[in-house]
């Protein structure tokens, strides 16, 4: 049977569906239990634990940067299959147990730059979006709450995968099924076919779109906090139910799991019209999530603390998907540096995490630690709400100018459409050409 022109981008399309769901399995599988390989098989405390997560944060950062900016000048697959290819020899190594400063180098140079391949494969997925959609971006804008829902498929699959590799085969089971999820996720990327045509970036630009720093600084800050809160609250967790309250590691498998069941729905009801526009859908998943680490501070019962990830799910969902959306509209140009830009807010919040919460567990016990993350939480739902008064970049105030005759006056923006629904994948200035992916 002969394609037609628009089964291509449904097969590219599915095709990085398929190595989205394998590369959120192969970290969800790893993900809720490398705290534990450290404490349980290397012996390591708190606060080692918490250096070990933010030296491959700093990596990961660096990478991501790197491989954001040779992705906008030549998109492609090699950059995601590169990182998924240092990532799972870095879990190989792991097989090892090697001592506490090789540990590190092989978070530096192998683990951590494996983060850079989930800003990839959304950027792809922006880059084929824009290349296929039609003059009005119709469609686009499901692609990233589609995929999103991949990756909490994948999470709530790859908890339980998890504990059930380390129930039956120890941490040796699971770091070896991770590096081989590695494998068959760039196996699937190889499979993607042509890379998309590169960005046209504007005039007089060589590293991306000039715009100023000050109109994304306030998103940037609350995306970061709100990472910080999240991951902080990840790292206190596991070592809160097995250490305190005596819980066991299945138990730690289960809470992740029904968080990212909860992503799913979240993210797919993105896709239905409603009445809430992205901006607002982000405070509302920021405010779950607060919600969510106060509930985890006062709750002792096992099952009320895994019932409570319900909202860390929808909070997750709501920030996750719209998130990168809400950077690749604010740098339309650079959908790779936008869309690593969002995932360094993570990798940012995960680097401060690890020592700001190991330190505080340490210090001052993990409901303190607990109350900590609320707080920043918290915060970081106060910047987005400021950020929302200022102009989107690329649609800042026009300082004037003296007439030059003959040169004709520039046209005036069209007036701005009204507020869309969620569906659309627009935020609250109205749905653009290039917008969602």
């Amino acid at each position: 049977m002969r394609s037609t022109p628009a089964s291509k981008p449904r097969r590219r399309f599915l095709t990085l569906l398929m190595a989205v769901l394998l590369l959120g399995v192969t970290e969800a599988m790893i993900g809720p239990y490398i705290v534990l390989f450290g404490a349980e098989r290397l012996r390591l405390s708190a606060l080692q634990i918490g250096v070990f997560v933010s030296m491959t944060s700093v990596s990961g950062m660096a990478v991501s940067i790197l491989l954001g900016r040779r992705y906008d000048r030549r998109p492609g697959r090699q950059p995601a299959m590169l990182a998924a290819s240092l990532a799972g020899t870095g879990y190989l190594l792991l097989l090892t147990g090697p001592p506490y400063p090789l540990l590190l180098l092989i978070a530096v140079l192998f683990i951590g730059p494996g983060s850079a391949a989930f800003p990839q494969l959304f950027a792809l997925a922006r880059s084929h979006a824009d290349g296929t959609a039609s003059g009005s971006g119709a469609g686009s804008g499901a692609r990233t709450p589609l995929l999103r829902s991949a990756w909490s498929l994948a999470w709530a699959i790859g908890p339980l995968a998890g504990g059930a590799l380390l129930g039956g085969g120890g941490y040796t089971a699971v770091l070896a099924a991770t590096a081989a999820g590695y494998c068959l996720m760039v196996v699937t990327v190889l499979g993607l076919g042509g890379s998309p045509a590169a960005v046209r970036e504007p005039a007089g630009t060589d590293r991306g779109p000039a715009v100023p720093a000050r109109a994304a600084a306030l998103p940037i800050a609350a995306f970061t906090l709100f990472h910080t809160a999240m991951f902080s609250g990840a790292v206190v967790l596991p070592l809160y139910v097995t250490r305190e309250l005596h819980g066991s590691a299945d138990v730690v498998g289960w809470m992740f799991s029904v968080c990212a069941a909860a992503e799913i729905p979240a993210a797919l009801a993105l896709l239905l019209p409603g009445r809430w526009s992205r901006r607002r859908a982000i405070l509302l998943g920021m405010a779950l999530m607060t919600v969510y680490l106060v509930l985890l501070a006062i709750f002792t019962s096992t099952v009320a603390l895994v019932l409570v990830h319900l909202a860390r799910g929808v909070a997750i969902a709501f920030v996750g998907a719209l998130g990168i959306s809400h950077m690749q509209d604010l740098f339309p140009q650079a959908p790779g540096r936008a869309t690593t830009l969002f995932a360094n807010t993570a990798a940012a919040g995960a680097l401060v995490s690890g020592i700001a919460a190991g330190g505080i567990s340490q210090a001052l016990g993990y409901h303190a630690a607990l109350v900590c993350c609320a707080v920043v939480s918290a915060v970081a739902w106060l910047l987005f709400l400021l950020a929302g008064r200022q102009a989107p970049v690329g649609k800042q105030p026009v300082k004037a100018q003296p007439v030059r005759a003959p040169e004709p006056a520039a046209a005036p923006e069209p007036a701005a459409a009204p507020e869309p629904f969620l569906g659309t994948a627009a935020d609250d200035r109205g749905p653009t050409p290039s917008d969602g992916s």
